[in-house]
């Protein structure tokens, strides 16, 4: 019943819910609001644009929607009246008591919050969600950072929330207005957990007495943010994440039930996966790329219990343990994989935002002007970096060509080694 009720619901959802809400909704992820909060953030620092970002975190978000007001904005938001009864229905009369040292409390009916695990849940916050940022009309008329002819002035995940401004000004005006529409809603934001994060001018940021804390990085949607666009840090930071979780599976992988190929297929699936989180839209700088293959080598000889003081080479331990390709040669399949998937879809904000362009003055990078476009920088990077963990690239001239619509051709030309003999 729910499952019906379910696809019923979405229909209107896609209809009702911007591109910007990205938040349990088909073929959209984390991963997209993580690459689109980092290209603007490329993009303003490339064409020297003051960005003014703002994280908000609300008080138990999905715990504080109010069910009275939640068939009003159903209701308003275009959901037909048969289903609003079928969902109303599911959420009447609930009651629930509270377990202590000195046994249950009383039953006592609940009026807050939708149903913990229940599949209609996260559509229903996000239509509440929706409801209150129309009536702070946050609209593409609003300030925002202008990509492309388009205002982008927020970007969301179910209850997490980012204003875009390019000054301080509009984007205190847009906060004091989505305080006091979300708490006339019911839910109300953490100004203590809620952060600014700019490249422009710093100044203080009071929001009804409450002062606002400007950070230089934040935890994005599980993915460090930074106002530099450096993705060092939080390569580094995945890197460590990665050696938590393979020093997790010690017990697994000092185990001898578990042959070799079951333990390197669980590292690929239990730890790899955690470090590439968000890497399609990383930008590797040599040293990370360094950093990268030193943690892939660390795994590997952890499983084959090889300490550094073995005189056993790096060679040695790709040989025995024949991965098909390296770490970082995986990430670049990511990176590749993902492009491919933004321009097969006909229109998304992902594909608007990194072929889109700021106004303003390109910053020149060692007195050299741009000589391609980005996109085509992206791809030639992307794929030049497989070939060359393919082993293709060092002994092929590579050209790649591209026509109006960004579809691209490889052309791969061996060349010939000359060698010579030493008498």
């Amino acid at each position: 019943m729910l499952k019906i009720i379910q696809r019923r619901l979405q229909t209107f959802l896609e209809r009702e819910l911007p591109d910007t809400q990205a938040g349990f909704r088909k073929g959209r992820g984390t991963r997209d609001q993580i690459a689109n909060l980092r290209w603007i953030i490329e993009k303003a620092r490339e064409h020297q644009k003051n960005f003014y970002l703002c994280f908000l975190d609300y008080s138990k978000a999905f715990d504080c929607v109010d069910h009275t007001k939640l068939w009003s904005v159903l209701t308003k938001m275009g959901i037909p009246t048969h289903l609003i009864v079928l969902i109303k229905n599911l959420y009447s009369n609930p009651q629930a008591t509270v377990k202590t040292e000195y046994g249950n409390t009383n039953w006592f009916n609940i009026g807050k919050g939708v149903r913990q695990g229940c599949i209609l849940s996260p559509y229903l916050f996000n239509l509440y969600a929706e409801y209150i940022m129309r009536k702070v009309d946050i609209d593409e008329t609003t300030a925002g950072i202008k990509i492309g002819g388009r205002n982008i002035n927020n970007l969301r995940y179910a209850d997490d929330t980012t204003l875009l401004t390019e000054n301080a000004s509009d984007l205190k005006r847009l906060l004091t207005k989505l305080k006091a529409e979300s708490a006339a809603a019911g839910l109300r934001l953490n100004m203590k957990k809620t952060f600014v994060m700019t490249n422009g001018p710093t100044e203080e940021f009071n929001i009804d007495n409450e002062q606002i804390k400007i950070v230089n990085d934040f935890i994005f949607l599980g993915s460090n943010v930074n106002k530099d666009g450096d993705c060092s840090i939080e390569i580094k930071r995945r890197l460590l994440l990665g050696r938590k979780a393979m020093v997790n599976l010690d017990k697994l992988i000092r185990s001898k039930d578990i042959n070799m190929e079951t333990k390197i297929r669980m590292i690929k699936t239990m730890v790899f996966p955690i470090t590439t989180y968000g890497c399609e839209s990383w930008t590797l700088k040599q040293a990370d790329r360094k950093k990268i293959d030193s943690f892939e080598l660390w795994c590997w000889r952890k499983l084959l219990r090889v300490s550094w003081t073995d005189k056993r080479t790096n060679k040695s331990i790709l040989q025995e343990i024949k991965p098909e390709y390296s770490l970082e040669a995986s990430i670049v399949k990511l990176k590749l994989s993902y492009f491919g998937h933004i321009m097969r879809r006909h229109e998304s904000l992902e594909k608007e935002i990194m072929l889109g362009t700021i106004e303003g003055k390109r910053r020149r990078v060692n007195g050299v002007g741009p000589l391609t476009s980005y996109v085509e920088k992206y791809i030639t990077t992307v794929i030049s970096n497989l070939l060359i963990q393919m082993k293709i690239a060092p002994y092929s001239h590579i050209t790649i060509d591209f026509d109006e619509n960004y579809q691209y051709q490889v052309h791969v030309q061996q060349l010939q080694l000359k060698t010579e003999t030493q008498k």
